[in-house]
């Protein structure tokens, strides 16, 4: 069984301890591939650094709606350069979040980081991994406005409506741990509905543990647990699972050709 995490931070100072312990013993359970998203410039070159020194390890390159303060609409000039690294393979992680950015004229500001950094994604031909928290009207209306974007909501919240709006726009939906949860209705709806090849998987590490696991520190080894969870909604065997969510997350950021 192989597994593609889409989506973990592995930059993070939870990491700090045990970075390369936890790095090295991923493909040893199962863990193929692994895309690293930058939050801002610095967590976005932290994430290159480790994309460099892991064959198995891709990265992301953007500014993350809670991480752009001090951050210009020029500092996406160096987001660009980062993108152009061959091991760079989406502008992200981008988007909005209205639970923590409260003001309008914050929200104006966040709203024009999006629209600009969805441009800079169809100018460079990269997906983008978006985050969207209590933010889905304003969210689908700028990715509605970006027809040539192409990209993926992360840790997906949706309503099963919403979620219909972004697959017949032709993007993709991730889910993580929460899935695993008690209280993960809605989310369980929306895989139920969505096609199998839109479906891709991953841990948010090192957030949003799945069950049995939480309250411990995520990683990607916990990847099978949002697989299983996708499996039984799906009536197929994680095997199943895992190996068309793995051909999704190769699809979606173009490494089919990219062996190991």
């Amino acid at each position: 069984m192989r597994l593609f995490d889409t989506h973990a931070h592995y930059y993070d100072e939870h990491f700090d301890a045990d970075r390369d312990a936890v790095l090295s013993s991923l493909p040893g359970k199962g863990v193929e591939r692994v895309v690293c998203p930058g939050c801002d410039l610095a967590s976005s070159r932290q994430s290159m650094a480790l994309a460099e020194k892991y064959p198995f390890l891709y990265f992301a390159a953007g500014l993350h709606p809670e991480n752009r303060e001090g951050a210009a609409l020029a500092d996406l000039e160096e987001v660009k350069r980062l993108c152009a690294h061959p091991k760079c393979v989406a502008v992200g992680e981008i988007g909005l979040d209205y639970y923590w950015v409260k003001t309008p004229e914050e929200r104006k500001n966040s709203r024009d980081f999006f629209d600009a950094q969805l441009s800079l994604s169809e100018e460079l031909d990269l997906p983008a991994i978006v985050h969207d928290r209590d933010a889905h009207k304003d969210t689908l209306d700028i990715v509605r406005a970006h027809p040539k974007a192409r990209g993926v909501f992360h840790c997906c919240a949706l309503s099963a409506e919403d979620a219909k709006v972004a697959l017949d726009l032709g993007w993709y939906l991730s889910f993580t741990g929460n899935i695993t949860f008690q209280k993960a209705r809605r989310a369980l709806e929306v895989i139920a509905a969505a096609p199998m090849d839109r479906i891709m998987i991953e841990t948010d590490a090192p957030y949003m543990t799945p069950e049995p696991f939480r309250g411990r520190r995520n990683d990607s080894g916990y990847v099978y647990r949002v697989t299983e969870t996708v499996a039984q909604v799906k009536g197929l065997s994680t095997e199943e699972a895992a190996e068309l969510t793995f051909l999704n997350g190769l699809r979606f950021f173009g490494l089919e050709d990219n062996s190991l």
